[in-house]
């Protein structure tokens, strides 16, 4: 599960746009800081239920964010700009490595980095379905975990859905919810202290 938990990911109101990845484009042009409650689940590659998980994240632009796992297992995600934290809260168990080798070419890179999403994926509108626009992120590198990610957005321009396969023919599927955009939020919710006593693997 955990190469899908970088995936901080936000859904933001925004003005239409025509079509996906105008849509998108302006989601990155315009928003700051956004939170909202997420659900995800894991498909293998026939559609079987593999995971389930839900929580709540948050994020600053660029490199910022928090997503807590609540079920079923706890767990902590932080990017502090700098560092890439996951805190196994059952195992108490931090992992730590460099920002930008733990994120590359995934989601959380096309939605909280730069605005140069065209640099690492290439896009395409894929259509409609269900009162939702659709697009397809490939990304240019050999080395990302994920083989593409598709994107949906609603009437009101919000990121809705992402499906995320990746090169073992899983799905992941996060829906957001609840989404609040350029909220305030305290610096100190992109800082992590490993707990005493906690086992802290990685590059710090």
């Amino acid at each position: 599960m955990k190469r899908f938990l970088c995936a901080l990911l936000c859904a933001l109101p925004l003005v239409a746009q025509a079509g996906a990845i105008g849509k998108l484009k302006s989601f990155i042009a315009a928003t700051r800081s956004g939170q909202a409650a997420f659900t995800q689940l894991v498909l293998n590659k026939n559609g079987e239920r593999l995971q389930s998980a839900s929580g709540t994240m948050q994020f600053v632009r660029p490199g910022k964010f928090r997503w807590e796992y609540q079920k079923p297992y706890e767990q902590i995600i932080v990017g502090d700009g700098v560092r890439f934290w996951l805190y196994d809260v059952d195992l108490n168990q931090v992992t730590v490595r460099k920002l930008d080798a733990a994120l590359g070419s995934s989601p959380a890179a096309l939605l909280s980095g730069s605005n140069e999403i065209e640099r690492g994926f290439v896009l395409k509108d894929i259509g409609e379905s269900n009162d939702l626009d659709w697009l397809e992120a490939v990304p240019k590198t050999k080395d990302s975990s994920f083989e593409n990610i598709r994107m949906a957005f609603n009437a009101q321009s919000e990121l809705v859905i992402m499906e995320l396969r990746d090169n073992f023919g899983q799905d992941t599927v996060l829906r957001f919810s609840g989404m609040k955009r350029n909220p305030q939020l305290a610096s100190s919710l992109f800082k992590f202290v490993p707990p005493a006593g906690a086992d802290v693997l990685g590059d710090e």
